[in-house]
């Protein structure tokens, strides 16, 4: 049986541009029929690790990250909610949207992972965030998107106040830091190549066809 091809996507839930680069890998590998070869790994990355407990009001943090007026944003808004749609994803951005910490969002992914739901509590709480209006910072928020994708929630939460839990997704973030991810989405094939950014589905498809073609070859 043919080795899979493995997938790292380093990004945060709060990413919009990570959102649009998975959907469009995700119509890559689909439309390339290749589903039952690939694997893939959520990778942590705060984008915002030192956002307070409370949030920050997304144009306030947009202006003060990255010096982006307000009409800048309304474009950019808008840019990705007709993206989103052509590919099933509904963004809605309104005035009070804040941006939260997702640590322990991350801590809850890399919990997912063993079950195999990691993509499904990934999309979940994406969801939640950007078409739903919710604040994924908060338990309850947390413990619904858990039990929506079938995990146990009370097992699942746990791990919040687990210091060896914590520690595994600061090292996790280190490692990618370390190996030169400063941006989101980073997509990692097998460890040796990567593409950064929401690339067009044409890219992904030649991307991963070179691959596979090259896997099968070993």
């Amino acid at each position: 049986m043919t080795k899979k091809l493995k997938i790292d996507i380093v990004s945060d839930i709060v990413c919009p541009w990570c959102i649009i680069g998975y959907k469009r890998l995700e119509k890559a590998i689909v439309e390339l029929g290749i589903k039952d070869q690939i694997e893939i790994e959520w990778q942590p990355f705060e984008l915002n690790p030192n956002m307070p407990i409370e949030g920050q009001n997304v144009k306030e943090h947009i202006s003060e990250k990255y010096g982006a007026t307000l009409e800048q944003q309304k474009n950019s808004q808008q840019q990705m909610t007709e993206i989103g749609e052509e590919l099933d994803f509904k963004f809605d951005y309104f005035d009070e949207m804040r941006m939260v910490n997702t640590f322990d969002a991350h801590i809850l992914l890399e919990y997912a992972k063993d079950f195999n739901k990691q993509t499904e509590l990934k999309m979940c709480l994406m969801t939640a965030f950007f078409s739903e209006r919710k604040d994924i910072s908060k338990k309850d928020i947390l413990k619904q998107a858990l039990l929506d994708v079938g995990l146990n929630a009370e097992e699942a939460l746990i791990k919040l106040q687990n210091e060896n839990s914590r520690n595994e997704i600061r090292t996790k973030q280190n490692y990618w830091k370390n190996l030169g991810v400063n941006s989101v989405p980073t997509i990692v094939f097998n460890k040796e190549s990567a593409i950064t950014g929401a690339q067009p589905i044409a890219t992904f498809k030649q991307v991963l066809s070179e691959l596979i073609k090259k896997q099968q070859l070993v």
